[in-house]
């Protein structure tokens, strides 16, 4: 397995990796991290239940949706195994969720407000987590950042793809790559400038969450190109 970089001899260097490692205790960063495994997999079953699809594509899309985006970045980075593989807990989790939304769609579609909440969650700790790892495995500032964001929609790009959609990254609705852009920003510069502990972190969380659930309330989206006077209609 490839191991993380050392990032010279500065002292501010060796800080900001101990503070990467120190953010949260291994139990609870690990809880957060099934957390939003299982969130964003119920979100991409879910999906699948809408779509008609049979077990099998109900499994395939809780799990690209949970664990794409990490995969992802694992491979870009060299660190292997992937977590979705050497991890149990990482991939028994996608398993639950399509399990819960097979048996009971119905109560899940009536929370699914609820899950939208989670899903803003997932995308602002998958951001953060995203970035900082990326850091550690040695790439610069800009690259670790485009990696925490990666981490947080690649999933669902995945998942649009299989079901024959346009990915929402490339038709933002609804801000959702924008808000996981910032997040990964933010913590990017807050290691840029050695401020990187778990209070900016946190920070860098809720400021996503809040984005992506002011986007989901108010209907903001990205906008679109400048003066278009394009005579075809956008897609619905």
């Amino acid at each position: 397995m490839a191991a993380p970089h050392t990032f010279g001899h500065a002292a501010g260097d060796r800080q900001n990796e101990a503070v990467i490692h120190d953010l949260f205790p291994p139990g609870v960063q690990h809880a957060l991290d099934l957390m939003g495994i299982f969130v964003f997999a119920t979100a991409g079953a879910l999906l699948a239940v809408r779509k008609n699809f049979d077990v099998f594509g109900i499994v395939v899309l809780a799990l690209v949706t949970a664990l794409g985006g990490g995969l992802f970045r694992d491979i870009v980075i060299g660190a292997t195994p992937a977590a979705a593989f050497s991890d149990l807990g990482f991939f028994v989790t996608p398993l639950i969720a399509a399990a819960c939304v097979f048996f009971l769609h119905p109560e899940v579609q009536r929370i699914n407000r609820a899950i939208n909440v989670f899903d803003a969650a997932g995308l602002g700790l998958f951001c953060v987590t995203g970035t900082t790892k990326a850091y550690e495995y040695g790439l610069g500032l800009t690259a670790s950042a485009a990696l925490g964001v990666a981490t947080a929609v690649g999933g669902g790009v995945l998942r649009d793809v299989l079901v024959n959609e346009v990915p929402s990254l490339l038709r933002d609705r609804e801000m959702y790559a924008v808000p996981a852009l910032i997040g990964s920003t933010m913590v990017a510069l807050f290691i840029s400038f050695d401020h990187l502990n778990a209070v900016t972190t946190a920070l860098a969380i809720v400021t996503t969450f809040v984005l992506r659930l002011l986007a989901m309330h108010f209907h903001l989206r990205a906008p679109l190109a400048w003066n278009r006077r394009s005579s075809v209609a956008e897609e619905p």
